[in-house]
Formats: C-alpha cells, sequence, structure tokens
C-alpha cells in the first residue's frame, strides 16, 4: 500500500505497527487462517485486512431480464469474478439486495485480520494508509469498468488481464538468462471460466480468443498455467508487423462474437 507518512513512519509501520496489528487480531481472535477456495465469512461493516496469501471477491445478484423465469433460475444464482485483494491490502464487502458480495481465499494458507473501523484508531497512522488503499483500488476499478466497456470481447479480455498482471503480477526470468526479466505473470492461477465471468463472455470464447492471444504472442503462460504479459521486445514491432496483428484478430472477433452470439441465443431459448 502507498503511504502518505514521513520517512520514520514508513519505516515504522511494516516492522512495528503492523505486528502490533497481527498481536492484536490474535489476542481478540480476529484472525484466522484460510484453504485455497475455502469462503471467507466476512459481512458488511467490518475492516479486513490480508496479511498473507490472495483474496478472491466474487459477486451474484438475483435479477433477471427473462419473461418467464423458472424455478431452477431462482434457485441458481452465477457469481462474477470482481477482482483480487492481495496481502497488505485491505477489503470490505457490501450488501444491498439483490446483490451481494462474497470472499474467497485463492491462495492456500491465505491469513486475513478482521476489526471494526473504530478499531483503526488505535492506529491513526494506519488509518491514513487504509483510505489511501481504498482510493487506490477506487480508481483501478474505473480503469475495470472503461475496459469492460470495450465491444470487442477480445479487447475487453486483454485489457483485463493486463490491469490484474499490472496490479499484482511478478516479474519471471529465462531459464538460461536469470538477470534477463521475460515479462510478468500473475502469480495465482484463473480459470477461463472465471475470466469469462469478469468480462462478459462464456468460457469457451475465452478459451479461444486466449489461444489467438498466444498465437500472436500477446500473452503466454508459464508453469502451473500462469498467465503472462511478455516484455517489450527491442527493437519492437512495425507499425505494419502491429496492423497485422490487429487486422487478424479483427477477423478473428467477428467470427467469435458470431458463435457468442448464437450461444447466448441457445441459453435464451433453454
Amino acid at each position: 500500500m502507498q503511504s502518505t507518512s514521513t520517512p520514520l513512519e514508513t519505516i515504522d509501520r511494516p516492522f512495528i505497527t503492523w505486528q502490533r496489528i497481527i498481536d492484536w487480531a490474535q489476542e481478540h481472535y480476529r484472525c484466522r487462517t484460510f484453504s485455497k477456495d475455502e469462503r471467507i465469512p466476512a459481512r458488511p461493516g467490518l475492516l479486513y485486512l490480508v496479511q498473507k496469501g490472495s483474496v478472491r471477491l466474487v459477486g451474484s445478484a438475483q435479477v433477471s431480464a427473462a419473461a418467464k423465469p423458472s424455478k431452477s433460475t431462482d434457485k441458481t444464482t452465477e457469481e462474477a469474478f470482481l477482482g483480487f485483494v492481495g496481502a497488505g491490502q485491505p477489503f470490505e464487502l457490501v450488501a444491498q439486495s439483490p446483490f451481494s458480495l462474497q470472499a474467497y481465499a485463492h491462495a492456500d494458507q491465505t491469513h486475513v485480520v478482521w476489526m471494526y473501523w473504530h478499531d483503526l484508531d488505535n492506529w491513526p497512522h494506519f488509518r491514513r494508509e487504509i483510505l489511501d488503499a481504498f482510493r487506490y483500488q477506487h480508481q483501478r476499478k474505473l480503469l475495470w469498468l472503461s475496459t469492460l466497456g470495450q465491444r470487442r470481447t477480445i479487447d475487453r479480455l486483454l485489457g483485463f488481464l493486463t490491469l490484474l498482471i499490472e496490479e499484482f503480477g511478478e516479474p519471471y526470468v529465462g531459464e538460461g538468462e536469470p538477470d534477463l526479466v521475460r515479462g510478468y505473470r500473475l502469480p495465482w492461477t484463473l480459470t477461463h471460466a472465471q475470466i469469462g465471468s469478469a468480462i462478459g463472455s462464456t468460457r469457451v470464447t475465452v478459451t479461444r480468443l486466449m489461444g489467438k492471444l498466444r498465437s500472436k504472442g500477446l500473452i503466454n503462460t508459464e508453469d502451473d498455467n500462469l498467465i503472462c504479459l511478455p516484455a517489450k521486445s527491442t527493437p519492437q514491432k512495425t507499425k505494419n508487423q502491429k496492423q497485422e496483428i490487429e487486422d487478424s484478430l479483427d477477423d478473428d472477433e467477428d467470427s467469435l462474437d458470431d458463435d457468442e452470439d448464437f450461444m447466448n441465443e441457445e441459453d435464451s431459448l433453454e
């Protein structure tokens, strides 16, 4: 998290203040470690801090534009991936019918601390850092909304992956060249179904578009299917090469949009 404290206070926070908060949480039974994909029993009105690991936020809504909602539709709620909260970051959940948010541990051994907002009165400088962190998250969500507003699915996909890796990505290097950064990758796996729910697409379409982005060298996967953005190569692609890639993506996107529209029509018929 970004800090607006003085240099002395900046040094104090990671080594002293944070440890005091952890000790306080343990004394008041306000901390817990979660396994991968375990639901975090978070509720509105509380502040949560991720000490270790990663938290996955998902949203759901009991709304439907179907003309004749069926009983199965009433009972089944589709969850949409809303983003990650990494170590050292805060989060809170809101509740407003018919919308609801849930939090899950996205990595094993995810450690979460929770408290009431007035508990931050004990650490005024840390309270300011928490507010700065929420302001940063708000700014990132505006970028996310801008990405999701793109017409083409492939633009939403690439923009979504770019924003995620910009925020949480870790550098990866070549096996024979440890000093050469090949690009940046997500430290956790993300399924095509989760990506599809985030960008308003289907798993099948995401899988096909991911293959197209890989074939053009715009993304790649490393190790355990971790999604990566390669570093910009030098010399950079010429304008003609870039135009060829964009034209190719345009052609494929048109056909993929037709496939997705057809699939959506089938869903509505069901």
